[in-house]
C-alpha cells in the first residue's frame, strides 16, 4: 500500500519545466539584449556618437494619428522598424524641407539596408501639406498628430524648437537618439555613420520589412 503521506513526484518536475520555459525566453531575448548592450555599454575607446542617446528611452506613445487621405490609425502602429522622424507644420519651412531632404539622403545612402529604416513627416497642424512635396514623400509616412502629444515624447535640445531636430525610433519602439538641430550635409554624414553602427549592432535581431 502506498503510503498517504508520501510526496508526489509533480512539483519537482514542475520546477524544471519553469526553469526550462525560462532558459527558452532568455535565448529568444539574447540577441536583442547582447545588441544593446554592445551599443550602449560596450563602448571602444575614442568612439563617440554624433546624435544625442536618449535616456531613458521613451516608448512610442499611443497617440492618435492621420494620414494625407484622412485614414485613421495610432503611433503606436510603426512598432517594428526603425524609424527616422522630422516634425514640421504642413506648410513646410525652409528648415522643414532641408529635414526632408536630408531624411530622403540617409536613407538613400544606407544602400542595401536602406528598407530597415522608414522616413516618418509628423504633421502637427492642420495646414496642407503643398502638392510639390508630394513625389518626394511618396516612400515616407505622413501622419498628423496633435501637437500636444508629441510634446510630450518628443524633447528638442535646450534652446531648440521640436521642429528642428531629427529623432531616431528603434524597431522596438524606443525613442533612443537625436540628431544635433539645423544638420548640413558634413552633419548628416556624422548621422550616416551612427545609423549604420546602429543597424549593425542589431542585425541578428532586426530584419528589412515590419
Amino acid at each position: 500500500m502506498p503510503m498517504l503521506d508520501q510526496p508526489t513526484p509533480t512539483a519537482p518536475s514542475t520546477a524544471a519545466g519553469r526553469w526550462k520555459m525560462l532558459a527558452v525566453l532568455l535565448v529568444c531575448a539574447s540577441p536583442v539584449i547582447a545588441s544593446y548592450f554592445t551599443y550602449y555599454v560596450i563602448r571602444p575607446e575614442g568612439r563617440h556618437n554624433f546624435g544625442e542617446l536618449i535616456n531613458p528611452q521613451r516608448p512610442l506613445p499611443a497617440l492618435a494619428t492621420q494620414k494625407l487621405d484622412g485614414s485613421a490609425g495610432q503611433m503606436t502602429a510603426l512598432k517594428g522598424q526603425w524609424l527616422l522622424i522630422s516634425v514640421a507644420g504642413g506648410a513646410c519651412d525652409a528648415g522643414c524641407e532641408r529635414n526632408l531632404y536630408l531624411q530622403r539622403q540617409l536613407r538613400e545612402s544606407l544602400g542595401r539596408e536602406k528598407e530597415r529604416l522608414d522616413r516618418v513627416w509628423l504633421v502637427d497642424d492642420e495646414a496642407a501639406v503643398k502638392d510639390a512635396l508630394l513625389p518626394a514623400l511618396a516612400a515616407s509616412e505622413v501622419l498628423r498628430v496633435a501637437p500636444a502629444g508629441l510634446a510630450q515624447w518628443l524633447v528638442p535640445a535646450p534652446g531648440q524648437r521640436l521642429q528642428d531636430h531629427l529623432y531616431l525610433v528603434d524597431p522596438l519602439g524606443n525613442l533612443m537618439m537625436r540628431f544635433p538641430a539645423n544638420m548640413d550635409a558634413p552633419a548628416a554624414a556624422k548621422a550616416k555613420r551612427d545609423l549604420e553602427r546602429l543597424l549593425r549592432a542589431s542585425n541578428s535581431w532586426d530584419n528589412e520589412g515590419r
